[in-house]
């Protein structure tokens, strides 16, 4: 039994070998038909799907053409920043003798450069992720190098801010809150979203990267007409033929000398430290109210380095109802977190808000949350003689037993208003008959709040005839009124 069995099993390897090798040839003699393209020299079913069943005739020979060399993209990983915004560079460069003058005024001052480049490292890997997530050119990750020297808190005489420097109405057209609380102009993401939708705009109106920028600076407005003007002159339009201000004329060849410099830097002297090509920061959530100082303690970093990294911030406090993230330096986020865990105090803030029922004097408001008038002022920037209106929202310490943070509405909207003081005299008038609050405030055109404020009264209280009012009036009103207190009436003439 067993030999039967070994009979088999050569019989069938015998078998298998065969069909292998037929099949081996048969597709030889395939490749060896469609190599030469005659259908005769195939297999007999080769020969007639040639015949029958290709659409539009027998098999052709391929026609042979020349390769071309084509650029590789470097699989290597960049060495820092700077080489990876090198490999990015996009913009058609700007040839002009303004970029010669600013790359002679830059190379001039390698101290100067050195420094902005030096301060641009918390920031450079954030703006360069975004610029290539967007499929943007990295020349712009240079910009805020000609706008702000990458200085978050930097401000212009136009009242500019941030390292984008945007003006408050163009910041709040691109959703940037800026309330006394913080000033998203200067937030590192906020900005450089804001700043990147901005300049896709432009682009997108007006088809140049440096009509793009020549916008940024000067406005979309002013340059439309001035391309327009040139359109009616039948003039060039483009970046170098526009009549435009001197600023905008400088503002692309800073960023072209600013390419220059950072594309060949031994070429111009110059010493760009290095910046390695991994994100600097990390954000962290927050969700309770949190002193700054704390939050820098939790994070183990000095108080300078947690305002660069949070630059929007404009009080002591972070207020989780209006910014619910920080930034951190990537090792320290989890330090910080670790350190929040185990931190046992009753409360994480020591600052709260403060809504005024009423117009009041810096000083009224100082004793009622029981801080120094020149600590409230400094805090929520009070100038002198000037009085806090009614709404205002001020930061004042938290009371012991407060453990309820800041709402959302706060947060989000408060903001501080502001009017000259006037002198003012108490002055005591004699009520009519039927004077209620509301009819003396109307009369001596003050708040009918203020008014019962003054004689302990609400504010639907009712006067008694010949009953004595407290009123603090501006000084001629008051004099005024206590002239005409102690004027007699004149009795009638008769005739």
């Amino acid at each position: 039994m067993t030999r039967r069995l070994q009979i088999f099993s050569v019989l069938c390897l015998l078998l298998l070998t065969g069909c292998a090798s037929n099949t081996l040839r048969r597709d030889s003699g395939d490749s060896d038909a469609i190599a030469s393209g005659a259908s005769e020299s195939g297999s007999s079913w080769f020969s007639s799907l040639n015949t029958r069943d290709v659409p539009g005739g027998p098999l052709q020979p391929i026609a042979t053409t020349p390769t071309q060399s084509r650029h590789i993209t470097s699989l290597s990983a960049p060495v820092d920043m700077w080489d990876r915004i090198r490999r990015s560079f996009a913009m058609p460069n700007l040839e002009s003798e303004l970029v010669r003058d600013r790359e002679q005024w830059y190379s001039a001052k390698p101290e100067y450069i050195f420094r902005m480049t030096e301060r641009s490292r918390k920031y450079l890997f954030y703006i360069v992720e975004e610029l290539e997530r967007r499929n943007m050119p990295t020349e712009l990750a240079l910009l805020p190098f000609i706008e702000s020297a990458f200085n978050p808190q930097a401000i212009s005489s136009a009242k500019a801010a941030g390292m984008w420097q945007f003006i408050p109405s163009t910041g709040k057209h691109f959703e940037l809150k800026q309330n006394v609380f913080r000033d998203d102009r200067r937030d590192v993401m906020a900005s450089t979203r804001a700043a990147l939708d901005y300049l896709q705009k432009l682009h997108g109106m007006f088809g140049d990267w440096h009509l793009a920028l020549a916008a940024y600076n000067w406005g979309e407005g002013s340059v439309g007409r001035a391309i327009s003007k040139n359109k009616r002159l039948s003039l060039a339009t483009g970046y170098p033929d526009l009549t435009m201000p001197m600023e905008t004329r400088f503002y692309v060849p800073k960023l072209q000398a600013m390419k220059n410099i950072v594309a060949n830097p031994a070429k111009f002297g110059v010493k760009l430290p290095s910046i390695g090509n991994h994100p600097y920061f990390d954000t962290v959530q927050i969700r309770r109210d949190i002193d700054v100082s704390l939050a820098a303690k939790f994070a183990e970093i000095p108080l300078d380095d947690f305002k660069a990294l949070n630059p929007s911030l404009n009080k002591p406090v972070i207020l989780a109802a209006g910014m619910p993230q920080i930034l951190l330096p990537w090792d320290n986020a989890e330090i910080f977190q670790r350190n929040l865990q185990a931190f046992v105090g009753a409360r994480t803030a020591s600052w709260t808000v403060w809504i005024a029922p009423t117009t009041l004097r810096a000083s009224e408001v100082a004793k009622r949350v029981g801080m120094s008038e020149n600590d409230l002022r400094t805090l929520n920037n009070i100038p002198q003689r000037m009085l806090i209106r009614a709404g205002s929202t001020l930061l004042v310490p938290r009371p012991a037993g407060l453990s309820r943070d800041v709402t959302v509405q706060a947060a989000d909207n408060g903001q501080v208003t502001l009017s000259p003081e006037i002198t003012l005299r108490k002055t005591t008038v004699k009520a009519a008959k039927n004077d209620t609050v509301a009819s003396m405030a109307k009369r001596y055109g003050v708040s009918a709040a203020n008014v019962a404020e003054w004689n302990r009264v609400g504010t639907t209280a009712s006067f008694k005839p010949k009953q004595p009012v407290v009123l603090y009036l501006p000084v001629k009103k008051a004099r005024g009124t206590a002239s005409a207190s102690k004027v007699k009436p004149k009795r009638a003439i008769r005739r």
